[in-house]
Order: C-alpha cells, then sequence, then structure tokens
C-alpha cells in the first residue's frame, strides 16, 4: 500500500523562498534538511510550483555531491580518505565502522535509517587526521577504538 506524500513542508519551503525558480538550491537544501534526502516525489510539485523542467531541478540536484536521492540515517558519519588520514589510517575506522553497522561499499545506511557511512575526499582538518564528522561535528586524531566508543554513545543516544 503507497501512503500519500505529505507536500505541507514543502510549501512552507517554496514560500519562504518566495517561489523563485532562482533559490532552486536552497530549496533543495531545505527540503533535504526535512526529509534528510530528495525524495522521488518532490520533483514534479517542485517543477509545477516553480515552473522549472523536471530534468533541470534533477540535474541540480545530482551534480552537487551535498544532495542525496536515497535516504540517510539519522547519522551521517563521514570519513576522510585524503592523503592526510589515509597515511594516519582512516581505512582500518572506515572497515570497523562497517563491520560493526552492517554496511558495505554499496549499502551505505542501516536499515533502521539511523547510520550513514560515507568516505569524503577532504574534510579540511588534516592536522587532525584521521578526521570523521557526525552531522557535520568533527572528530580528529580517531582510531577504530575511539569511533567503536562513539559509535556505541550515538547508539544509546537513539
Amino acid at each position: 500500500m503507497e501512503t500519500q506524500f505529505d507536500y505541507s513542508q514543502l510549501d512552507t519551503i517554496l514560500e519562504n523562498h518566495e517561489f523563485k525558480s532562482s533559490n532552486i538550491i536552497a530549496i533543495l537544501q531545505d527540503t533535504q534538511e526535512i526529509y534528510r534526502y530528495l525524495p522521488k516525489e518532490i520533483f514534479s510539485y517542485l517543477s509545477k510550483k516553480l515552473g522549472m523542467s523536471r530534468t533541470k531541478i534533477y540535474s541540480v540536484a545530482t551534480f552537487y555531491d551535498n544532495f542525496s536521492l536515497e535516504p540517510k540515517g539519522k547519522y551521517v558519519i563521514k570519513i576522510c580518505d585524503g592523503t592526510a588520514c589515509h597515511v594516519r589510517k582512516s581505512i582500518p575506522i572506515l572497515e570497523m565502522l562497517r563491520k560493526e553497522l552492517k554496511l558495505s561499499q554499496k549499502k551505505i545506511t542501516t536499515d533502521d535509517l539511523i547510520f550513514t557511512v560515507e568516505t569524503v575526499s577532504c574534510l579540511g582538518a588534516c592536522g587532525l587526521a584521521p578526521v570523521i564528522t557526525v552531522n557535520e561535528k568533527v572528530y580528529g586524531a580517531m582510531t577504530p577504538e575511539k569511533t567503536a566508543e562513539l559509535l556505541k554513545t550515538l547508539k544509546e543516544e537513539k
């Protein structure tokens, strides 16, 4: 049974941005903040409300890495694998998280939508390597053990 999509929050976002197609990036950012991804239902709706083609909206959504078309977890954990972090052993951290959360390179979000694990090329905190972020909060000088403790804390918070 398919549930009806609630567009009321999307209407509020559109009102806040005065239904201007020139604000499409901000509209998509605000939408993703609410849903934690960009649901497929929004593209036709935004197209009608903004007078933009679905293709144009979709191309903006897929051009920027910050946007996701797949649901993300409550906690988005990003592991830096830039040169400084890689040399200081970021991969064992990634492997531990994937094993602990039963994730893989292809499956990045837990079934309960609590955790998403992503690798990024650089988080801009090379002096703190290896670095991870959880919902944009930076954790430096991480090890698999420190990360396991952080994960345990996050599981208790959920």
